[in-house]
C-alpha cells in the first residue's frame, strides 16, 4: 500500500461525514475518528486482504471500488461482494467481520481509510450509535451474499446478468457499470466466454452499450424488471 493520502484533517472529516455510519456524530468526535483512521492511495490491482495476509483491520472506501472474491479449488473465482465508495469492509472479529477465505482487491484505483482493531473498539464500538448501525449493515451484506450464492445455483445466467448490473447502476440515468466482462463473470459465477454471448445479446436488445472496459446501460429498472421476470429474457444466448 502506498503511503497515506496527505490531506487537512478538515477535509478528512468532511469525507468522512459522507458515510451514513457517522451520521450524526459532532464536531469532536468527527475530528477523533478521523485523526485514528489515515487515507490511503490505492493502485488498480493491488490485494488488500488475502488468505495467507490476514489483517485485523477494518476498511472504510472513500473512493473506487473493491472486489472480495473467494477462489474454488479449481482456480476459479466467485465474487462475493462489490463494495463502493461510503461501505466497510475487514477482518474485525469484535464487529462480527470475517473475511476467512475470501481475497480483496482493488477493482480501480481508489481511497482508503484504515482502522485498526483498538481504534474500533475505542471509537466505534463504544458508541452505540455507531455499533448499532455496524450491526445492521453487517447483516445485510451477509443476506446480500447468501442470496448471490444462492442465484448463482437457481438462476439462468441472463438473469443473473441483468440483476447484477442493474444492481450496481443504481439510481442514475443512463448509469455507466465500469467492469471488465470477466469481472463480472466472477460475479455471477459464470465463464468469460458465457457473459460476453449475453452481453451482447442484451445490447442488441438496446438494455446496455458496450464500451471498453465499461457497460452503459439507459434504463436501469426495465433491466431490473426483465432480470426479475426472467421469462424477458428466455431467447439471451449462453452458448
Amino acid at each position: 500500500m502506498n503511503e497515506p493520502w496527505q490531506e487537512s484533517a478538515p477535509a478528512r472529516e468532511w469525507v468522512l461525514r459522507e458515510f451514513d455510519l457517522f451520521a450524526d456524530l459532532d464536531e469532536s468526535e468527527m475530528a477523533a475518528i478521523a485523526s485514528a483512521a489515515p487515507m490511503s492511495e490505492v493502485p488498480k490491482g493491488q490485494t488488500l486482504v488475502s488468505p495467507h495476509t490476514p489483517r485485523e483491520v477494518l476498511f472504510i472506501v472513500k473512493k473506487g471500488r473493491v472486489r472480495l472474491f473467494r477462489t474454488t479449488a479449481d482456480g476459479r473465482s466467485l465474487t462475493t461482494a462489490i463494495v463502493s465508495p461510503g461501505e466497510v469492509f475487514g477482518e474485525m472479529t469484535s464487529v462480527g467481520q470475517h473475511l476467512l477465505d475470501t481475497w480483496a482487491e482493488t477493482l480501480e484505483p481508489a481511497v482508503l481509510c484504515v482502522m485498526s482493531r483498538a481504534d474500533v473498539q475505542r471509537l466505534l464500538l463504544s458508541d452505540p450509535r455507531i455499533a448499532a448501525r455496524i450491526a445492521e449493515y453487517l447483516g445485510e451484506r451477509l443476506a446480500g451474499m447468501e442470496r448471490r450464492l444462492s442465484d448463482t445455483v437457481l438462476r439462468p445466467v441472463p438473469a443473473r446478468v441483468a440483476a447484477a448490473l442493474a444492481a450496481m447502476a443504481g439510481g442514475t440515468r443512463p448509469a455507466v457499470v465500469r467492469l471488465t466482462h470477466e469481472q463480472l463473470a466472477d460475479l455471477v459465477g459464470t465463464t468469460r466466454e458465457t457473459t460476453t454471448k449475453v452481453l451482447g445479446d442484451l445490447q442488441d436488445r438496446r438494455l446496455l452499450v458496450l464500451k471498453r472496459g465499461k457497460i452503459v446501460i439507459p434504463d436501469a429498472q426495465k433491466l431490473a424488471k426483465l432480470a426479475e421476470d426472467e421469462t424477458g429474457l428466455a431467447g439471451v444466448r449462453t452458448r
